[in-house]
């Protein structure tokens, strides 16, 4: 598989896009004494600049990846994000099962992004 500019525009947006995503919906765990409310509201607003980045990526993406491959894409990217943001935003230290299941992710990765496009 040769690796263009749409490839790499595609990971460079889902990358973004997985990050706002993941402020959406864990980032109000660092402010459980904030209404609940208040939480989802301003999750909703982060939420917007995650799909004005999200549905561009897949637009852009699915010019040169199955979707399927789209969507494996997506969960690497949404795990990789999440290890990352949970270590250092949440102060969790990911354990060996954490690890296991990303490694699992990534046998998937190789089965879908083996096959032909």
């Amino acid at each position: 598989m040769v690796v263009g500019k749409e490839f790499l525009l595609t990971f460079v947006l889902l990358t973004m896009s997985n990050v706002f995503m993941t402020f959406a919906w864990y980032g109000h765990l660092n402010y459980k004494s904030k209404p609940l409310w208040i939480v989802i509201f301003v999750s909703w607003g982060i939420a917007f600049f995650e799909y004005c980045l999200q549905v561009p990526a897949n637009r852009i993406g699915s010019s040169v990846l199955s979707p399927p491959q789209l969507k494996v894409m997506q969960e690497v990217i949404t795990f990789l994000v999440f290890l990352g943001f949970s270590f250092w935003y949440l102060n969790y230290t990911p354990t060996i099962n954490d690890y296991i299941a990303f490694s699992l992710i990534l046998g998937a990765v190789g089965v879908s992004f083996l096959q032909p496009f």
